[in-house]
């Protein structure tokens, strides 16, 4: 199944990870599926999204981030559990029961040092190839929230991943990075490579001329296969990426102009892929390895599995 999806763009403060968490969360409550997302950014932003900042603490303490899970099988050759790094009952949406989460942790920027100065390229990417390809199994689809810049890791999971979106602002530093990503994939193309799902204008100033014109531009090259909806720049967005207690509602989180927007880009984003994009008002039942935990926040090993 082709059901993973690498977010990232080589400039910084595109709104990536805001974009992940409202993805994850509108797949979540209107099309019922179960979203895995992987936070390999070290400045675990989705995962500061997605749960308090005390349960993210606990787990970066008790070793249960992706940095844990790559030191293990890829530093150590550990055979370690996958499942046990996944997280339920996350989100503060209290119909987005379907969302699951590897958290991240700052120490991913010492893990990529020592990849790189053990040149541990390889084994770095089996791992990522083999913790994908367990996933696809259990998940209707995975995000993975990757850093700005083009590190190890980021190559690693563009060359496994199936699909990539690349969000843009529609000005001139972030249309470059684009360009830098394009050259960048043209690079061995031997080694395989994400099949581009497409650009998206994001956190888009409507009405102004200068963003129209750097958005036209954007849609003039066919390559870019840019999305048709755009995403607005909004407080509504800006609010979306803390963390609220106790839950709210999806039309709270995501109201008015700003959710429409998000929920046509999922329909866009499901043709695309090939998936049907009915939408749902059931919540996606979770994954069929392990039954629900009562317990907010808990990773999925700590739950009895599933009777088979």
């Amino acid at each position: 199944m082709r059901n993973v999806i690498a977010v990232m763009n080589t400039k910084g403060g595109v709104g990536k990870s805001t974009l992940v968490l409202a993805l994850a969360e509108t797949l979540s409550v209107y099309h019922g599926k179960n979203v895995l997302v992987i936070d390999s950014d070290s400045q675990a932003s989705v995962s500061s999204m997605l749960m308090t900042i005390p349960n993210l603490h606990r787990l970066q303490q008790n070793g249960l981030t992706i940095v844990d899970f790559l030191v293990a099988r890829v530093l150590q050759d550990a055979a370690v559990d996958w499942l046990r790094f996944i997280v339920r009952n996350v989100s503060d949406v209290d119909d987005a029961r379907s969302v699951f989460l590897i958290p991240s942790d700052m120490q991913l920027t010492l893990f990529e040092r020592e990849v790189s100065k053990g040149s541990q390229h390889g084994r770095l990417r089996a791992a990522i190839s083999a913790l994908l390809g367990e996933a696809r199994r259990v998940f209707d689809i995975i995000l993975i929230d990757c850093p700005p810049g083009l590190s190890v890791l980021t190559e690693s999971w563009l060359r496994e991943a199936d699909y990539h979106i690349s969000p843009t602002k529609a000005d001139y530093i972030s249309v470059c990075g684009l360009e830098v990503f394009r050259r960048f994939k043209a690079l061995n193309p031997e080694m395989g490579f994400a099949e581009n799902l497409g650009v998206l204008v994001n956190m888009k100033d409507i009405g102004s001329p200068t963003e129209e014109d750097y958005h036209a531009w954007l849609v003039s090259n066919a390559e870019n296969r840019v999305f048709e909806q755009v995403i607005p720049r909004s407080i509504a967005l800006q609010e979306a990426a803390r963390f609220h207690a106790p839950d709210r509602s999806y039309f709270a989180k995501y109201p008015g102009a700003t959710g429409a927007a998000v929920r046509k880009l999922c329909e866009e984003m499901l043709t695309r892929m090939g998936m049907a994009a009915a939408t749902t008002s059931v919540p996606a039942a979770p994954p069929p390895l392990v039954q629900e935990a009562s317990t907010p926040d808990m990773p999925l090993a700590a739950a009895p599995s599933s009777p088979a």
